[in-house]
């Protein structure tokens, strides 16, 4: 399973209109074969990104999802916030899960290699 984290920085200012973009968001993620579920974490400091939490069965379902035509659809409102509304680029990071507390008996895979994913 892996977890991708995107970090927003979003200005306080936009704070309320970020989120409520967020809870009417088209869902589309949320039939993909191979998603689990996703967060939207807000920051507890100031300056601090937001950050959107996508779990998945695998890098190839994610893969999958970001080549799909519900990807480019369900992102189509993303760019409706003005640029001013970010204070600066988000990141977007993805890590395998290797261990959880509801499930002692996880299984852990072999460790991705994104490297050699992007390569091949």
């Amino acid at each position: 399973m892996i977890a991708v984290a995107n970090r927003i920085f979003v200005h306080p200012e936009y704070a309320e209109a970020f989120e409520a973009r967020f809870r009417s968001r088209a869902g589309l993620v949320d039939t993909m074969s191979g998603f689990v579920f996703n967060q939207l974490l807000r920051p507890g400091k100031a300056g601090d990104p937001y950050v959107v939490l996508t779990y998945w069965e695998s890098y190839e379902a994610f893969k999958a999802w970001t080549q799909s035509d519900a990807f480019v659809k369900g992102h189509a409102r993303s760019g409706t916030l003005p640029k001013e509304a970010f204070t600066g680029p988000n990141k977007l990071e993805i890590h395998q899960l290797i261990q959880d507390s509801r499930d002692p008996g996880l299984e852990v895979e072999e460790p991705l290699r994104l490297e050699a994913l992007a390569h091949g």
